[in-house]
């Protein structure tokens, strides 16, 4: 009697933590800019500083967020908060968000602009280069400057910090790390055809090309 009951309440915490997680994200929430940028204290002590390095779990620099897209922002804070992107201070830092949180900071920096014009191409690769994003079909999703995303909830990495490119297609080819690693089907077949140093030759290129993503200064928001 009491094995059958113990199957219950495993049923039973099961379908409920289920139902939870489909709750989450089941009504989008209605982004607010100011009320973003009144949340985004936390989010300045990083990605407020030109240049500032992530330390753990791997050091490279931290992204430029102000000027992606509000949809973008919102797919990746929601990705950390279910933990399908493993980095623990984003983990504990998304986690700590409602959706509307996600919403409002997602519209604060979506709404950033830096002013620069891009070019409807972008400036053509080196030869290997070229192969290696044509072989990930790279274009067919970021846009043929890597700044107009087929979807707006991809990233535009035109500009990007190379060093973060870099661990970010990295990390769609971990599998069984607490620390590292992001579910994403899509990115992650993409991401095995390449060998680390290919991964950061692309990045390289991507980093050089002009882009809509930047870092707005720390001293902006006082």
């Amino acid at each position: 009697m009491r094995q059958s009951s113990s199957k219950y309440t495993t049923r039973f915490v099961a379908g409920v933590t289920l139902a939870l997680g489909a709750a989450w994200g089941a009504h989008a929430a209605q982004g607010d800019a100011q009320a973003g940028a009144d949340k985004a204290a936390m989010c300045i002590g990083c990605h407020g500083i030109p240049g500032y390095q992530n330390a753990f779990p791997e050091v490279y620099k931290v992204p430029k967020i102000s000027g992606q897209s509000a949809k973008y922002i919102e797919s990746a804070l929601t990705a950390y908060h279910k933990g399908e992107r493993k980095h623990p201070t984003m983990r504990g830092v998304a986690g700590s968000l409602s959706e509307q949180d996600i919403a409002d900071l997602a519209a604060f920096y979506g709404s950033q602009s830096n002013g620069v014009t891009l070019p409807e191409t972008a400036n053509p690769a080196p030869e290997a280069v070229a192969a290696l994003l044509n072989k990930g079909g790279c274009v067919a999703c970021h846009g043929a400057n890597f700044s107009k995303p087929l979807d707006p909830s991809y990233p535009k990495i035109a500009g990007q910090h190379p060093d973060y490119l870099y661990a970010a297609l990295k990390a769609y080819t971990v599998k069984g790390n607490d620390m590292v690693g992001r579910g994403n089907a899509i990115m992650g077949g993409v991401a095995q055809q390449f060998s680390h140093a290919e991964m950061k030759a692309m990045a390289k290129y991507l980093a050089s090309l002009p882009g809509e993503v930047f870092t707005q200064p720390l001293n902006r928001f006082r």
